[in-house]
């Protein structure tokens, strides 16, 4: 049966909708809705979370949006949060190909978006989620109007040698290793590791609130991926990194940058914004890979450049004609 759990200082947003959502090749999805705190609604904000993340991890940016006006999605991708595994140890998070990621974001349009969801549809993408958003508006079928990622998964930092490894993650993968977690690879997840030293943020307080919402949701915060994920991640950055790739994205486009994310390459993050048509980059010079999870200074400045990019005026009607109220 699916849950939000909730922790004393990480409660789960009142009145949301909790849905399953089966995908088109069957694996299905955990997904909540909530509709804005205000009168006004601006439009509905997808949550894309990053590799291994969870819904729970996001609380806080979904009451901050609603307080904004919009309307949120939130779903967990396959292989991690309360959503579908396709390997027996539910703590490796994996995928065969980020095309499957599509099939996931077809079926959360198909079954909440466009029958409920007040326009105009615009995302929040996280790390590996910046990466399918980014991804989808090359190809033509990410169904937002807008896109704002933080942090986006378009270089790794943590892998020392990146040619090195996608070439090993290659290899392993043909002679069907796929399924199997990466070298060293642990089921332990990244979220409940120890605050000293780590990678996410410089803010106690939330990082110790994420660490207790991974606990609680337990498998659902995943630990290392496989190492058919991995293959198929530097196959997703590879195509991203051709500087003829930024000027085809025509979807406006705003990029919030950590500068000093120890997780994803910021240097290729700011060459891949030079390229943008329709979008622009904010860095910001003092933070961790997860903007969202920071001090309060770093989260006022990203959403006073969120508040400037987004949409203000009174949101459409749905796609169907069905009435949300704010």
């Amino acid at each position: 049966m699916l849950t939000l759990r909730s922790t004393p200082d990480n409660p789960v947003p009142p009145g949301g909708s909790l849905k399953a959502v089966r995908t088109e090749d069957g694996v299905e999805l955990r997904a909540a809705h909530w509709r804005p705190t205000t009168r006004m609604v601006k439009g509905t904000v997808c949550l894309l979370q990053g590799r291994a993340e969870f819904v729970e991890k996001y609380y806080e940016t979904i009451a901050d949006l609603r307080g904004r006006g919009f309307a949120v999605v939130a779903f967990d991708w396959r292989g991690q949060g309360e959503s579908q595994r396709q390997v027996d140890d539910p703590h490796r998070g994996h995928v065969g190909h980020f095309d499957e990621y599509r099939l996931d974001l077809k079926a959360i349009e198909d079954a909440i978006l466009r029958p409920l969801m007040p326009h105009p549809h615009l995302c929040l993408a996280h790390s590996m989620g910046g990466a399918v958003a980014l991804t989808g508006a090359l190809d033509g079928w990410l169904p937002f109007r807008r896109i704002v990622t933080v942090a986006p998964m378009l270089s790794i930092r943590m892998v020392r040698w990146p040619s090195g490894a996608a070439l090993l993650a290659r290899l392993l993968h043909a002679v069907g290793r796929g399924r199997h977690y990466i070298p060293f690879g642990s089921p332990v997840s990244i979220a409940s590791k120890s605050y000293a030293n780590n990678r996410l943020c410089r803010e106690p307080t939330r990082y110790a609130r994420n660490a207790a919402a991974a606990r609680d949701v337990g498998a659902g915060a995943v630990g290392d991926p496989s190492i058919a994920w991995l293959a198929s991640a530097f196959r997703a950055m590879k195509r991203l990194a051709d500087p003829r790739v930024p000027g085809r994205i025509t979807v406006p486009t705003l990029i919030v940058a950590a500068g000093a994310d120890p997780v994803c390459g910021t240097r290729t993050t700011e060459r891949f914004a030079r390229g943008l048509r329709a979008g622009h980059i904010l860095v910001l010079p003092d933070s961790r890979h997860e903007i969202l999870s920071e001090r309060d200074g770093i989260r006022q400045d990203f959403w006073a450049a969120f508040d400037a990019f987004m949409p203000g005026s009174e949101a459409e009607a749905p796609a169907e004609g069905r009435r949300v109220d704010a």
